[in-house]
């Protein structure tokens, strides 16, 4: 690309970070290694502070460390030209520092590798295919390119290579690459939906409150009524209180805006923890303060602008002598916006429902692996060298069930090939296949289902140039009795089973094909089964033995069900996230509808002394005055149809996914109703039993 498109500036290659062990004497220390291109540092704005970031990726074995690395390791970050060794064997020369790549970055790094390395190691011959997709490509592009043009431009760029590849290649922006999927793989906008739903969601709390406050300022008009029509007779014109009453709410927004800011920095820590991200406020930026400023002043004068122009239209003459009467226009204005709050509230509810039983989906489906005591080690140093005889101490520990190996992470496949022939494939057909190599037991001890054929076996010396593939694999070659049909994928070989399908990507994605191979010396990372209850005992165990090969490399592991529940992290905190704001729009709804109450109880006051003296019941009087949960009612019927077509259309988001089932709505229904009938109780009863003496005695 950099020779044959005059657009592009520079290309660089970037390998996915793995751990290493950095040493230097009797010092070993583990980081985060990637492989790059020399242009890596020159394309993106790492900063460098020693070294020529032109020169510090050109030659062989030369290395780039973090700053924190570099001290830590060495005591130092005056380090270029000194000697380390990388996982306990060949020797790097420090050519450059920089500094410690920032938390909120998408890569994350400690060591920066030349990627001419990487294509020296054994078994790299695959990076020399086009039909292999094994490493991210960014480009540069001059100033002044049109990206959608060129864009269009390389879509052929690998067929024009390799007529077989069914690959069209298409840019995508840096900047956009965490929040947004890939428009042209994927119609779901990615985490960027999200961002906006919540921010969509702080809004309409915002609103939420405006309206509670112009419910409640008008619902307490009465007690002010008095005062407008002295200040109206005093010479006081409608300007004069409009700015009082506007001036008012604004200080309250300010006020709210202050404690806001308080409470943000006493909280931003959990929130952090909560999310899994490292957001740092600064509230002291000018920036910041004059935006929060500028939310502050819209705030109040959305929230005081219907109370200032309610309360300076009373007249003097009917106000002065005790009567205060509102208009039928401003009694159905404020019952619409009760409505919209708990239109807000039940959408609100729904969401929260929906995610949980997705969650609670993804948890419990059954993805074709048992995950469950699956004990995941990284094959480093000494261990993939001397794996048969670890593996072999480690099956003699008490508690240990089963011992393999993969090159992949099984839950979370990155490689995958085009590179793949079979008898009876049509000239134009070509599809992506993810290559996973295994050592022996790998089927059995994940408790993956065989569909047909048999495992690897040592009773077979040919496995070593065999097969075995999933039933999306079967389905995509359009295979008919797949057990002993020839496959090429980097070399030849027979198909010798066939295995379910099992996920080895998240549940936005469908299954993708799969082909394992027998390769036990390529495989990255061991996977140990423990005996419920013996976790404890085998890990030290684990530990012990691991620590007598690999002495200068510090104990790691993972467990393959926390990985799991770590690739929904997102799903986990919109869940927690959810519920909270639906919670908080509850409360703040119930305080809209307690405003109606004490406004229509106030109004009604006189009334309803009249009604009791002459018999009425407190049950008919609750009854009357709690009638406006039909506002609730009348809320749900909005709500819920448009709550379903939401998370529908968030569900198109998963491959695999729960339903949006009735109940879900009946909950929402029920919840609102029964919350919103305590509220408009309160007041009832509490008006309904007062002494009528009291309410007449004006009279």
């Amino acid at each position: 690309m950099e020779r044959e498109l005059p657009e592009v500036e520079k290309a660089v290659r970037y390998g996915l970070p793995r751990p290493m062990l950095l040493s230097h004497g009797e010092k070993g220390l583990k980081g985060k290694a990637t492989y790059a291109d020399p242009a890596f540092l020159e394309v993106f704005s790492f900063k460098l502070l020693e070294g020529d970031k032109t020169q510090v990726l050109k030659q062989p074995n030369s290395v780039v460390l973090s700053d924190s690395m570099a001290y830590k390791l060495l005591g130092s970050t005056d380090v270029v030209g000194q000697l380390i060794k990388l996982n306990n064997s060949e020797s790097y020369k420090i050519t450059g520092v920089m500094a410690s790549v920032p938390e909120n970055s998408t890569m994350q790094f400690d060591i920066v590798l030349p990627f001419i390395n990487y294509e020296r190691q054994p078994g790299s011959e695959w990076m020399e295919h086009w039909g292999n997709n094994g490493v991210m490509t960014y480009l540069l592009l001059k100033p002044g390119t049109d990206a959608e043009a060129l864009s269009e431009k390389i879509s052929p760029f690998v067929k024009q290579r390799y007529e077989e590849s069914n690959v069209d290649l298409f840019l995508h922006p840096y900047a956009d690459y965490h929040l947004h999927n890939f428009r042209k793989l994927d119609a779901n906008p990615g985490q960027i939906l999200y961002v906006r739903l919540f921010m969509v969601v702080a809004l309409f709390l915002l609103l939420i409150a405006c309206i509670n406050f112009m419910n409640l300022a008008t619902a307490r008009s009465a007690k002010r009524a008095k005062e407008v029509g002295v200040r109206k007779a005093v010479g006081a014109d409608k300007k004069a209180l409009v700015s009082q009453f506007m001036v008012e709410s604004v200080l309250v927004a300010l006020i709210a805006m202050f404690l806001a800011m308080n409470f943000a920095g006493i909280l931003l820590p959990h929130f952090n923890e909560l999310t899994g991200k490292a957001i740092a406020l600064n509230l002291l930026s000018p920036v910041v303060l004059l935006g929060l400023l500028g939310v502050a002043l819209f705030t109040g004068i959305v929230a005081g602008s219907y109370p200032a122009f309610f309360l300076s239209s009373f007249e003097p003459v009917l106000v002065l002598k005790g009567t205060v009467r509102l208009n039928r226009g401003v009694a159905t204005f404020r019952k619409g916006l009760v409505i919209f709050q708990f239109v807000l509230s039940a959408l609100l509810i729904v969401c929260t429902l929906v995610v949980y039983l997705q969650m609670r989906y993804i948890q419990n489906r059954n993805i074709g692996i048992n995950r469950d005591n699956l004990v995941m080690l990284p094959l480093e140093g000494k261990l993939l060298e001397r794996y048969s005889m670890v593996k072999a101490e480690i099956l003699e520990i008490p508690g240990v069930v089963g011992v393999s190996a993969s090159s992949q992470n099984p839950i979370s496949t990155d490689s995958n090939t085009g590179d793949v022939d079979w008898k009876g494939k049509e000239a134009d057909k070509s599809i992506l296949v993810d290559v996973m190599d295994t050592d022996y037991d790998f089927i059995s001890l994940m408790g993956i289902s065989l569909k047909e054929g048999r495992d690897f076996s040592k009773d077979f010396g040919t496995d070593t140039a065999a097969f075995i593939v999933n039933e999306e694999a079967v389905r995509q070659m359009n295979m008919k009795n797949p057990v002993g049909q020839w496959l090429h994928l980097w070399e030849e070989g027979h198909i010798v089973g066939v295995v379910k399908d099992f996920h080895t990507t998240s549940m936005h994605f469908k299954t993708k094909p799969l082909a394992m191979r027998l390769r036990p010396a390529e495989t990255s990372t061991m996977i140990v089964r423990v005996a419920a209850g013996k976790t404890q005992d085998v890990m030290k165990n684990l530990e012990r033995i691991t620590r007598k090969h690999n002495p200068i490399y510090s104990f790691s592991y993972r467990f393959l069900d926390d990985m799991y529940n770590r690739m929904y992290r997102s799903e986990a905190v919109m869940t927690k996230l959810t519920s909270a704001f639906a919670g908080i729009a509850i409360f703040i709804s119930c305080l809209g509808l307690f405003g109606l109450a004490l406004f229509t109880a106030e109004q009604r006051t006189k009334e309803i002394g009249v009604r009791k003296v002459l018999g009425a019941s407190v049950a008919s009087i609750v009854f009357m005055l709690s009638k406006d949960f039909l506002l609730v009612l009348l809320a749900n019927i909005i709500a819920l149809p448009l709550s379903w077509y939401l998370m529908s259309n968030w569900l198109q988001g998963y491959a695999y996914r729960t339903e949006v089932s009735w109940w879900i709505f009946a909950v929402a229904l029920l919840a609102t109703v029964v919350i919103a009938m305590f509220t408009l109780s309160f007041h009832a009863i509490k008006t309904a039993i007062a002494n009528p003496v009291n309410s007449l005695r004006s009279e």
